[in-house]
């Protein structure tokens, strides 16, 4: 089965990537991954793409599309995969639809995590991470003493790409960049879409059974 796993930061894509793929006993494979990947291993796009981002630069489309190229050309990948982070964007959609269709095969579906835009910034600026230890905690979500981490008793505080101004951008960019791929996937007829709010179980749950008619 070939998945794509789309929606906006805070809906638990990494989460549930994972989860969904070992259900699927497909790999998962994130943007994420293979870029850490190509880089510590010092393949010729791995070289390219440190260049890149040693100069603070982002790496181009042609770059991170070669090593999904790459990617989904290995063994484990041949009788499905579920990607996580790419494509972002309709252009690279199309891409990888381009792509898979020199393989011969095609993707099965896109699955949507659907998530109030709300609840995303609620998950996300609840987050306080230790100054000593690094440990995320969240306001909400656990029972803990205020301020202090109960690993080591580090001092807790909010980074800044987890302030409200700062994830209301990111979810505008998502709706600028990403979202049209919602659109892109409905006229293909291979999108399902999925409630990614409570627990994680339940939402791999609901996952699974917006996957079963695709695996039949």
């Amino acid at each position: 089965m070939r998945v794509v796993l789309v929606g906006p930061p805070g809906a638990g894509k990494g989460t549930q990537a994972q989860f969904i793929a070992s259900n699927l006993s497909i790999p998962k494979i994130s943007t994420g991954d293979i870029f850490r990947a190509n880089v510590s291993g010092g393949t010729e796009l791995g070289k390219l793409a440190k260049e890149y981002m040693d100069r603070g630069d982002l790496v181009p489309d042609e770059v991170t599309i070669a090593m999904v190229r790459d990617r989904l050309s290995e063994d484990d990948a041949q009788e499905g995969f579920l990607l996580d982070g790419f494509p972002r964007n309709v252009p690279q959609a199309e891409i990888l639809k381009k792509m898979l269709a020199e393989f011969g095969v095609a993707l099965d579906v896109v699955l949507e995590l659907v998530v109030d835009e709300d609840e995303v910034v609620r998950r996300l600026a609840g987050r306080r991470t230790c100054s000593q230890c690094g440990r995320i905690w969240h306001v909400d979500f656990d029972d803990k003493r205020d301020d202090i981490c109960d690993d080591c008793g580090g001092s807790l505080y909010q980074r800044d790409d987890d302030k409200e101004e700062t994830i209301r951008r990111r979810l505008e960019v998502y709706q600028e960049q990403t979202a049209p791929l919602v659109s892109f996937y409905a006229d293909e007829k291979i999108l399902a879409g999925v409630d990614a709010t409570g627990p994680v179980e339940e939402v791999t749950r609901r996952a699974m059974e917006a996957l079963a008619p695709y695996t039949a």
